[in-house]
């Protein structure tokens, strides 16, 4: 009479496996989900680069040569990448808080930096204490532009040419004054080495940018500066600067008739300002090369070596391997010119 009981027991028998069944799965469940994350995490470092906007840093104000050269750079980048290249102006610390906050960043080709002649050649020097190592931290990708400085007064100088210049500082010891753009930058550099070579007693005057100093100049504040000519030519175009000398070995085909410093009597007051790109530390080796090789075609386009040059700049794109070495050499050069002058930054 039992023998029908042996349908629902194997029913019971079913149950209890599919039981079983859910509380394994139940189990386990946490370890599907790491591994679907897992698996997604994997599909997202996959994606290909660039995937999404990449942040510019600019350790300046806007309005200086660095910034007019990092947004020529971020316009053409941002169309050969298919992805938005944001400049993103970090001023401050002569540069160093926007280098810092770069080598802090993760090495995964969003965050890039503008490096210049100041961050990467006079701030290892002149700053005792630097958050960053300015050879360690980072990876160079490419120089953009090379541009020397150029000597310029307010118009109410009588100063017409160097020479008189220096007749009227000699007359006028430390009634002169000069603006930069902040300790150690290049126009803070090449004031020094005119003082240096001139033998002339003017006083230095840092701004928190080219933009503040710039200001000033032209409102007759101050009565000199040096700059970029990429960044002086409109207000020297404008009649509200007059340049007395460039400071490079040749005339500089945006102002043909401005002498340079040799022909003024003071050849070894030599300045060349640089801008490259730079990346964080231990960025993945094909993302450098490939930003490298958009910056360097970018850089040989004709009209974008005519935009440079009008503006008194050479575009200069290189390696990463010889941006690195072009870096070290910096440091060393500058590294001498700040210790002779004497020159400290906290």
């Amino acid at each position: 009479m039992f023998h029908n009981l042996g349908y629902p027991c194997r029913w019971l028998v079913l149950l209890r496996t599919i039981s079983q069944s859910i509380a394994n799965v139940a189990r386990h469940f946490p370890i599907v989900i790491a591994l679907m994350s897992m698996g997604l995490a994997s599909a997202q470092a996959a994606a290909p680069y660039p995937s999404k906007p990449i942040r510019l840093i600019v350790p300046i104000a806007a309005g200086g040569s660095v910034d007019i050269a990092a947004r020529a750079i971020a316009v053409e980048l941002s169309a050969a990448l298919g992805q938005q290249v944001v400049v993103d102006n970090r001023p401050g610390a002569g540069g160093n808080i926007g280098a810092e906050l770069a080598a802090r960043s993760l090495a995964d080709g969003y965050t890039l930096l503008v490096g210049s002649s100041s961050t990467f050649g006079v701030n290892p020097t002149l700053y005792k204490n630097l958050k960053y190592d300015a050879v360690k931290d980072f990876s160079p990708i490419s120089l953009i532009s090379l541009a020397p400085n150029v000597m310029v007064v307010h118009p109410s100088v009588t100063a017409k040419n160097v020479s008189e210049f220096i007749s009227l500082a000699k007359s006028r010891p430390g009634r002169i004054n000069f603006a930069s753009s902040g300790t150690g930058g290049s126009p803070h550099l090449a004031g020094e080495l005119f003082k240096m070579e001139a033998g002339v007693d003017i006083v230095h005057i840092p701004y928190k940018g080219t933009g503040q100093a710039l200001s000033d100049l032209i409102g007759g504040q101050v009565q000199l500066s040096f700059g970029t000519v990429l960044a002086l030519l409109p207000h020297i175009q404008s009649g509200k600067l007059r340049p007395l000398a460039v400071t490079a070995r040749k005339r500089v085909s945006a102002l043909p008739d401005v002498p340079t410093m040799g022909e003024s009597g003071l050849p070894n007051v030599v300045i060349t300002a640089w801008n490259g790109v730079i990346a964080p530390a231990k960025t993945a080796q094909p993302i450098i090369l490939m930003l490298n090789r958009e910056i360097v075609r970018i850089l040989k386009k004709p009209e974008v070596v005519a935009q440079f040059s009008a503006q008194g700049a050479e575009v200069a794109p290189n390696s990463p391997g010889e941006f690195s070495l072009y870096i070290k050499n910096e440091i060393e050069k500058w590294g001498r010119v700040v210790r002779a002058a004497g020159l400290k930054a906290n």
